[in-house]
């Protein structure tokens, strides 16, 4: 079996917004995480995937790939968090770490597997996040680790190996990207997610229900 692997690198490019709707699908994340962050990094995480995704009306319930929860959802996704998730003990020296994050290929059928290096965001962002106030630290890293996420996610959900060119499915994100207010998918990004596999499980999901 031929695998393949999408690597989020560092390059710089401005990002687009797109038309915002209310989500109407739900996709199932089944997550892994080699450390557990907190309370707050996992709020800011899952919020910011959720408002990144919201203008394509997908909806994501998590789910621990070590519980024995039930999920009923259109579609399954399972998402691997490596290394330290946190923000404690950070240093004062910029490292460029390499890939963020990649979303696995078989035989050139984008599988729904991915995985986010919580340590290369840390890394890549650790200066930065020191001069940031210690009470803001944990959100605003979740926060990034919820947009290298919504990367990898779209090349799950629009089924390409493509990447986009200014908005969250572009190739490479600045430590601008990951720490600005807002960063979102471009235009054209939107309508390859609403153009592909998101569109049938927006379909399904209306089909299914009541």
């Amino acid at each position: 079996m031929k695998r393949v692997v999408f690597c989020l690198t560092l390059a710089a490019l401005p990002s687009l917004g797109g038309a915002r709707q209310a989500p109407v699908a739900s996709v199932v994340l089944f997550t892994h995480f080699q450390e557990e962050p907190s309370a707050a990094i996992r709020e800011a995480l899952q919020s910011e995937l959720e408002s990144i995704m919201d203008p394509v009306g997908l909806h994501f319930a998590w789910r621990s790939l070590n519980g024995r929860e039930n999920a009923t959802a259109t579609e399954l996704v399972v998402v691997t968090f490596q290394g330290r998730c946190d923000v404690d003990r950070l240093q004062p020296i910029e490292i460029l770490p390499g890939p963020l994050g990649w979303t696995h290929v078989s035989e050139g059928v984008v599988l729904p597997f991915s995985d986010v290096d919580c340590t290369a965001v840390r890394s890549f962002l650790q200066r930065d996040l020191l001069a940031r106030p210690p009470g803001l630290r944990e959100e605003i890293y979740g926060r990034a680790l919820g947009r290298v996420l919504a990367h990898e996610l779209y090349h799950v959900l629009a089924g390409t190996s493509s990447h986009g060119v200014c908005g969250v499915a572009k190739s490479g994100y600045t430590v601008g990207d990951l720490l600005a207010p807002e960063f979102v998918f471009e235009a054209a990004e939107l309508r390859t997610l609403l153009e592909s596999k998101a569109h049938q499980i927006l379909e399904r999901a209306a089909i299914d229900a009541p």
